[in-house]
């Protein structure tokens, strides 16, 4: 009998956009990815937890990254479903996919300070990309969170 996913919740998570003093954009390229999709640091939100504590430390989990001051908590939350192929795969089949609250910070920090060989590690690699860049390697079903959070900074840098 194949399980309904349908009737999943959403897990409540957040996202954090990192700009340089150049406004480039931080990305990583996932472990458990074996395409070439980069994303930015996101993660859950523990259970009693405010979105901006568990932006700051999903963002030191995931890249090392401390030296930040936040710009802006972005307006609204961003959901997306997972595709067919990872329903019941991911986040051990708990939920279809992701209501995310975002957060607009500036890396004040030295390079040195960004270290993605963490406890448990989740990026490959990083490097600093054009706003404009970040549609273009990410996941598909994701396109349009990172559309719609590359028109919501363009408001903010410009």
């Amino acid at each position: 009998m194949k399980k309904n996913f349908s009737k999943l919740p959403l897990r409540t998570g957040v996202g954090i956009v990192v700009l340089n003093n150049d406004n480039k954009v931080f990305v990583a390229r996932r472990i458990d990815n074996a395409k070439n999709f980069w994303q930015m640091p996101q993660g859950g939100v523990d259970k009693g937890e405010d979105f901006l504590k568990a932006a700051f430390r999903e963002l030191e989990e995931e890249t090392s990254i401390k030296s930040v001051e936040l710009i802006k908590e972005l307006d609204g939350t961003i959901t997306y479903e997972l595709p067919d192929r990872l329903l019941g795969i991911i986040w051990k089949g708990k939920y279809k996919g992701q209501k995310q609250k975002w957060f607009l910070m500036k890396f004040t920090g030295e390079e040195e300070e960004i270290n993605i060989k963490t406890k448990n590690p989740e990026f490959l690699d990083w490097k600093w990309v054009d706003l404009d860049q970040i549609t273009e390697f990410v996941v598909d079903f994701k396109l349009h969170v990172y559309k719609e959070l590359k028109e919501k900074i363009k408001k903010i840098i410009n």
